[in-house]
This record gives structure tokens, sequence and C-alpha cells, in this order.
């Protein structure tokens, strides 16, 4: 393929996999249980922060935290107490994490508001809007959050920061093909990086599209750039196509 040809494929695939049936089979099933903002905003990131591994496994260690938050995240993260006892573990993240992010949380909607965690001044790069989250959980609460760091991705670090990438995507691409959510208006699409991990590397090498083997940051801000020229408004929209290909055809 060309390189025109290679932009039509991937926006046709992008088509293909942003549908509602995506949904069932992916972690993104989890915050559409709810429907107040505020609700999805919270299971949403504790969801993409486990959200590496089995994806089966992943969505039903979301499901134990719907049981655990019940009807209103929000409300169960501001009732919270730091003795409150939690029962939860998804490979690494332990419940101390869990206990952590949820003090962290209360802390910050005390304050405000989750988005504006994100917020970056014009003249920084998209990095710092992960950077600002990340300081702001790690400021929020005087709890001891042991090695919950691990669980915080940090592009200084140049980690590819895929998970909060993806949640990102959750939060800010429209809502009108019935997958993402459009709640935050203060980042716009054309921001987005596509969360790179395994599939996403991969088909993009095989595409030609990336040339370093690594998936960390300055990979993840290569990828950016192609797929900033494919679909300038949305390159975010690309992930459907580059995650769809390697998971579901073995691209």
């Amino acid at each position: 393929m060309n390189s025109t040809e290679l932009s039509e494929f991937l926006l046709w695939k992008s088509e293909q996999y942003e549908h509602p049936n995506f949904i069932e089979t992916d972690p993104i099933s989890i915050p559409h249980h709810y429907s107040r903002k505020e609700d999805i905003e919270i299971i949403g990131l504790i969801v993409a922060t486990i959200a590496w591994g089995n994806r089966k496994s992943i969505i039903q260690s979301g499901k134990r935290l719907i049981d655990i938050f019940g009807e209103s995240p929000l409300d169960f993260v501001m009732h919270f107490r730091e003795n409150t006892p939690l029962t939860f573990v998804h490979r690494t993240f332990s419940r101390e994490d869990l206990r952590f992010f949820l003090m962290a949380l209360q802390a910050i909607y005390e304050q405000g508001a989750l988005e504006s965690c994100f917020w970056k001044a014009s003249n920084e790069p998209f990095s710092a809007r992960i950077v600002n989250f990340r300081t702001a959980m790690l400021a929020a609460t005087s709890t001891p959050g042991h090695k919950v760091h691990r669980h915080l991705s940090n592009p200084l670090a140049n980690s590819a920061c895929k998970r909060l990438n993806m949640f990102l995507r959750w939060m800010v691409r429209s809502s009108a093909k019935g997958v993402d959510f459009g709640l935050w208006k203060g980042i716009d699409a054309s921001e987005l990086r596509v969360p790179l991990d395994v599939h996403t590397g991969n088909t993009a090498r095989s595409l030609g599209i990336l040339q370093r083997k690594q998936n960390d940051w300055k990979s993840s801000e290569a990828l950016f750039n192609y797929c900033s020229k494919v679909h300038p408004q949305d390159p975010g929209s690309i992930d459907f196509a580059l995650f769809g290909l390697g998971a579901f055809e073995k691209f």
C-alpha cells in the first residue's frame, strides 16, 4: 500500500471497530454501567489503571469494582474512610493501592474536578497533562502510597502511559458512536495519543508506521505524529484500527 491507501485503510478499520459491538469485550464496558459524569470518571480511571494483561480478567476485576462501589462510585469515594475494609486485588494492584486511589480521588473531588488535574498551560507539551495529574494524585492525600507510583505512569520517565492515554480517550472523544464518552471539553480530541501497547505497537510496526522497537513515550509521540496526519482532528480514533487489527485479526 502507498501512503494514501494506508491512510484510507486505517480510517476504514477505525470506522469498523468503533462500534458498540466493541464494548462488550473491552474494559470500557465497565464505566458504561454508569451514566453520571463523576461515576464514569472514577471507575473509568481505576479500570484503565488495572488494564494490562488478559482483557477477560480485567473485565472481571472491573465487575468486582462495580460490586464494591454500588450504584455510585462518587458517593462511595466521598464517604470512604481510610479504615474502610477493602477486598480487592488485580495482579500487582492491591487493596492498598485501591485505598490510596480512593483517598486521593476524595481529596481531588473535595477541591474541584478530576478533569482539572489534567489541565496544562498553553505553552506546555501534552505530556504535562499526565505529569500534572500524577502530581495531583500523589499530593492529594497523606495516606502512605507504598509503591502506588508504579500505577501512575510518568512520561518524563519515558513511559508510554498507555493506560492513562486510554482513559483520556474514553473521557474526551465524542460519544456519537456510542463507545467513548465525550465528557471532558477542556481537552481537544486533536491532542489525544493512541494508547500504545503490544497490539497497537506490533500492528504499527507491521504497517511501517512505527520504526522504534520500544513501546515508550518517544514511540507514542512518533505514532501520534503519524496519526495526526491521517486524521488531524481525531488522531486517537486510529487506536480502533491498530488495536482491532492486532487483537482481533492477528495482523
